[in-house]
C-alpha cells in the first residue's frame, strides 16, 4: 500500500514538472531562509550558557536617581565586589572586572603584539568556565605580577602552553608580568573574548580611582551559594551604597541584580529598569522565520489546490471504486511530505550555501550542526509539521469530491473555499507588505544615522592611540607630524570622540541650586581641538598657547549652558571636581554618543598631556593614505616599543549601529523573499482561477472579446486582494515601525509615501505576476478550451 502511494505521488510529480517545481522552489527557499534564521536565533540564545555555574552566577547594576531622573548602568565601584562577600552570606564569591578590554602591546625578546584583555579578580578562573590548559584557579591571578594569557598568545609568543609557563612578558613597556595560567581560547559563544587578565590589584594600581567607593566604573559578577533566594539578595542590594557613598535625597545610587546568561540579551535600561536589548531582534526574527514558513505552506496549498480540477477524475475514480476518504486523505499528505522531504534537502544545500554570507552579514561563526542529533531531530519535525500543514488543506479538500458529480464533469467550488484561498492570498500580502514598508524605514533610519551632522566632520579624521613614548613626547611627535604631506590638524583627546564616557556630578556654578545634581561628560582634550575636529563655537575661542591661563580653563557645550542657566557663559566660572575655572567657550551641540540618546551636557577641560586617550590626526582630502605612511615612520621613530595602531572616526561610529545595519540587511532579503514567495502564491491563485474559468474564457473570445479585456477581467478580482492587503498591512506597520524608531533620540519621520511606494511595488510586481498567467489562458486556442473532456 505504502509503495503504492509513493508511485503515485511520484508519477504525479514528474507528470506536472512545473508544478512540482514551483512547489519545491517555494518551500525550500520558505524552508531555508527559517533555518537560517532559526540557526542564528539559537546561536544568540546560547551565548553565555556554557558556564557550569550559570545558574548562580549574577551581574551587579546600578540605579542612579537624581533631580528625578532614574538612570541605569553596570558600572559600580571597584571595592564592591570584596565588600559583598564579606557583607552578604548568599554571596558565595564576587569578582570585578574591567569595564571594557585593554588592548596592550606584549613584548617577548623580539616579538611585539597587539593583544586584547581585562583586568580580573583572582575568582575569575573560579566563578567561570574559562578552562585552564596550564596553571590553577587560585594562582592565576593571586599577585599583581600574574598575567593569564589564552592558548593563542601562548603558541604565538612560545609555541607552547607549556613553554609559556613562568615566562616574562612586558606590558606596555612599563612593566614585566609572569605568565602563571593559560586558558582555553574563549568559545564563539562568549559574549565578552579576552586573550589575557591580569589582576585586578595590578589594574588598581594605575588606577587608583577604582579604590574609590565615589568612583563607579567596573563590573561586579557574583556567584550566589546553592540554594540563596537572589530575590533577597536583591533586596539587601537596593541600599547596599548607603553605608559607604555619600547618598542624598538630590542624588543617591541603588543596586540591582540581574542573571548573567540573561545580560547579552537583556541590557537597555529605561528609567532605571531592563526593558530588552537584543532579545527583541531574537523574538522579531523568530516571527519572521515562522511567517516565511508559512508563506511558503500557503503557497503549497493554493498550488495544490489550482491542480485540483486535474486529479477530479482520478479521486472521482477511486472514490467510485470504494476508495474511503481515509486513504485518499493519507494519500494526498504522503505526496505533501514526500514533496516537503524533496523542499528540505534542497533547503539545505541553499543554507550551506548561504552560510558564508550569512555569518559575513550577522558577524557570527556558525556551521550547519549535521553531526548534531538533536539538529535532524528538529528537522525532521519541521519536515513532518510543515508537511502536514501544507499537505492538510489539499487533502481534506481533494478527498471531498463527490465522484458521480466528478464523472459527470460537474464540479464546483464552494464560495467558503474560494474566500478561504483569498484570505490565503491577503494573509501573504499583509506580511510582504509588512517586510516591505519594515524595509523602507530601517533603511531611511539607517541611512540618516550615517549620514547625520553630527556637529564634527568624521571624514579624514584618524584616532592614534596615545600610548608608550607618545605620553611624554607628544609635542615633539606633534610638530614633526605637522610638517609631514597630508596632514592638517592634530590634536588629543582622553575619550574616544565617537563615545565619551566618563561622567561627574561634582559640579559647581554661579546660582546653582543646592538641590539641583546633574550628571555631566568631562574629556580631556588639548589645543586645536575644536579646529581638528571641525567644531563649531556658540561663543568664545578654543584651547589656546597664547593663553597661560587655559589650564584652568574650560570648554562647555550649548546643553551644558542651558543647564547650568547660563545665558552668556563666557567668562563665567565653574567648578569641576574641586577645580576652580574660568568658561572660555561655548561649543554648538554635537554628537559624542549614539543617536539612540539626547545630547548630554558636557564640560571639557583642558590636558595636553594627559597620558591616555587618542590622538586625533585630520588628513588633507585624498591624503590619508600619504599622511597614514607618514605617521607610522613617525611613531616608529618615536615610539618603536609599540607598533603603529590606528582607526577612522567613520568606522568607530559605524561600530555603534551594527545591529541597525544588520537589520537593514536582513530586512531587505526578508522583504524580497517574501514577495518573491508570496507571488508564487498568487500564481497559484491564478492558475487555479484560470483551470475553473476555461470554458468562460473559450466563449468571450469566440463572442469578440480580446486578450487585453481577458486579462484585465482577471486581474481586477487579484489585484483588489493585493488592495485589501495594503489597507490591513498599513496600520500594522506604522505601528511596528513606530515602536522600533522609539528606542532613538534622533529619527526619521514614518510619511505617507513610504506606504504608497510600497503599495505601488507590490501591485506593480503583483500586477506582473498575474498577467503572466492571465494572458497565457487568454491566449489559448478557445476551440480546446470549448472541447468537452
Amino acid at each position: 500500500m505504502l509503495s503504492n502511494y509513493f508511485k503515485t505521488a511520484w508519477r504525479n510529480l514528474i507528470k506536472n514538472k512545473v508544478h512540482s517545481f514551483i512547489n519545491i522552489a517555494g518551500l525550500s527557499v520558505g524552508i531555508g531562509c527559517s533555518l537560517l534564521i532559526l540557526l542564528w536565533v539559537q546561536n544568540e540564545l546560547s551565548v553565555d550558557a556554557f558556564h557550569k555555574n550559570g545558574a548562580r552566577l549574577y551581574k551587579v547594576y546600578e540605579r542612579e536617581y537624581y533631580n528625578h531622573n532614574i538612570n541605569g548602568d553596570y558600572d559600580t565601584p571597584g571595592l564592591l565586589a570584596e565588600e559583598l562577600k564579606k557583607t552578604i552570606p548568599e554571596v558565595e564569591d564576587a569578582v570585578m572586572l574591567q569595564e571594557e578590554n585593554h588592548k596592550a602591546t606584549f613584548l617577548v625578546g623580539n616579538k611585539i603584539l597587539k593583544v586584547e584583555g581585562t583586568g580580573a579578580g583572582a575568582e575569575l578562573f573560579s566563578m567561570f568556565s574559562y578552562p585552564l590548559l596550564q596553571g590553577t584557579s587560585k594562582t592565576a591571578l593571586s599577585s599583581t605580577v600574574n598575567i593569564s594569557i589564552s592558548k593563542k598568545i601562548a603558541n604565538q609568543f612560545f609555541g607552547t602552553t607549556q613553554n609559556a609557563m613562568g615566562k616574562t612578558i612586558r606590558f606596555d613597556n612599563k612593566r614585566d608580568f609572569i605568565v602563571t595560567a593559560v586558558f582555553q581560547d574563549l568559545p564563539a559563544n562568549a559574549s565578552r573574548k579576552f586573550d589575557y587578565a591580569i589582576s585586578w590589584e595590578a589594574l588598581q594600581q594605575d588606577n587608583l580611582w577604582a579604590k574609590s567607593w565615589e568612583a563607579s566604573g567596573p563590573l561586579t559578577y557574583l556567584l550566589l551559594r546553592q540554594g540563596a533566594n537572589p530575590a533577597l539578595v536583591d533586596k539587601k542590594l537596593t541600599h547596599f551604597l548607603d553605608t559607604y557613598k555619600n547618598q542624598s535625597k538630590a542624588h543617591r545610587i541603588e543596586l540591582g541584580l540581574q542573571k548573567f546568561d540573561e545580560v547579552y540579551l537583556h541590557n537597555i535600561f529605561k528609567d532605571g529598569k531592563i526593558i530588552g536589548g537584543r532579545i527583541e531582534y531574537v523574538h522579531l526574527f523568530s516571527l519572521v522565520a515562522i511567517f516565511i514558513l508559512l508563506i511558503a505552506c500557503i503557497n503549497f496549498m493554493n498550488l495544490t489546490t489550482a491542480r485540483s480540477i486535474k486529479r477530479a477524475r482520478e479521486v472521482g475514480v477511486r472514490k467510485a471504486v470504494g476508495a474511503l476518504r481515509s486513504v485518499l486523505i493519507k494519500q494526498f499528505i504522503g505526496e505533501s511530505l514526500m514533496l516537503t522531504a524533496f523542499a528540505v534537502i534542497v533547503a539545505l544545500m541553499l543554507m550551506t550555501l548561504l552560510l558564508p554570507v550569512f555569518n559575513e552579514i550577522t558577524q557570527k561563526q556558525m556551521a550547519v550542526p549535521f553531526g548534531d542529533a538533536v539538529f535532524w531531530l528538529k528537522l525532521v519535525a519541521i519536515t513532518l509539521i510543515t508537511g502536514l500543514i501544507s499537505g492538510s488543506y489539499p487533502a481534506l479538500f481533494l478527498s471531498s469530491f463527490n465522484p458521480v458529480k466528478v464523472l459527470k464533469g460537474t464540479v464546483k467550488l464552494s464560495n467558503g473555499a474560494i474566500w478561504f484561498r483569498k484570505g490565503l492570498v491577503v494573509f501573504q500580502f499583509v506580511l510582504s507588505m509588512v517586510l516591505i514598508i519594515g524595509t523602507i524605514v530601517v533603511s531611511k533610519q539607517v541611512n540618516f544615522i550615517q549620514t547625520r551632522n553630527l556637529g564634527y566632520d568624521r571624514e579624514n579624521l584618524i584616532y592614534v592611540p596615545i600610548e608608550g613614548e607618545l605620553v611624554n613626547k607628544y609635542a615633539t611627535w606633534k610638530n614633526e607630524a605637522l610638517k609631514k604631506p597630508g596632514i592638517q590638524n592634530i590634536s588629543c583627546v582622553s575619550d574616544n570622540p565617537t563615545n565619551f564616557d566618563s561622567q561627574t556630578n561634582a559640579v559647581d556654578w554661579e546660582g546653582r541650586d543646592a538641590t539641583t545634581m546633574i550628571s555631566f561628560e568631562q574629556p580631556v582634550a588639548g589645543y586645536d581641538f575644536v579646529q581638528t575636529m571641525k567644531l563649531k563655537l556658540a561663543g568664545g575661542r578654543d584651547f589656546s598657547k597664547n593663553f597661560p591661563t587655559d589650564s584652568n580653563a574650560y570648554l562647555i557645550n550649548e546643553t551644558a549652558a542651558q543647564k547650568m542657566g547660563y545665558a552668556h557663559p563666557v567668562e563665567r566660572t565653574l567648578t569641576m571636581n574641586g577645580r576652580k575655572g574660568t568658561i572660555i567657550g561655548v561649543l554648538k551641540d554635537f554628537h559624542f554618543r549614539s543617536l539612540h540618546e539626547q545630547i548630554q551636557p558636557l564640560i571639557m577641560r583642558f590636558g595636553e598631556r594627559y597620558g591616555y586617550g587618542d590622538i586625533l590626526i585630520r588628513t588633507q582630502p585624498g591624503k590619508t593614505k600619504e599622511a597614514l605612511a607618514s605617521l607610522e615612520a613617525l611613531c616608529k621613530k618615536f615610539n618603536p616599543q609599540f607598533p603603529f595602531s590606528y582607526s577612522f572616526s567613520n568606522e568607530e561610529y559605524q561600530k555603534l549601529y551594527r545591529n541597525e545595519q544588520i537589520v537593514n540587511k536582513f530586512s531587505n532579503a526578508f522583504a524580497f523573499l517574501a514577495i518573491f514567495i508570496s507571488c508564487l502564491g498568487l500564481l497559484g491563485l491564478v492558475m487555479f482561477t484560470a483551470e475553473q474559468r476555461t470554458k468562460e474564457i473559450g466563449i468571450r473570445k469566440v463572442l469578440g472579446a480580446t486578450v487585453i479585456g481577458i486579462v484585465q477581467l482577471m486581474s481586477a478580482d487579484f489585484l483588489k486582494l493585493v488592495i485589501v492587503a495594503i489597507i490591513i498591512a498599513s496600520p500594522l506597520t506604522w505601528w511596528a515601525m513606530a515602536m522600533w524608531l522609539s528606542n532613538y533620540a534622533y529619527k526619521i519621520s514614518i510619511s505617507w509615501w513610504m506606504f504608497a511606494l510600497a503599495g505601488a511595488l507590490t501591485i506593480i510586481i503583483a500586477l506582473i505576476t498575474v498577467s503572466f498567467q492571465a494572458v497565457k489562458a487568454a491566449l489559448a486556442n478557445p476551440v480546446k478550451s470549448l472541447r468537452s473532456e
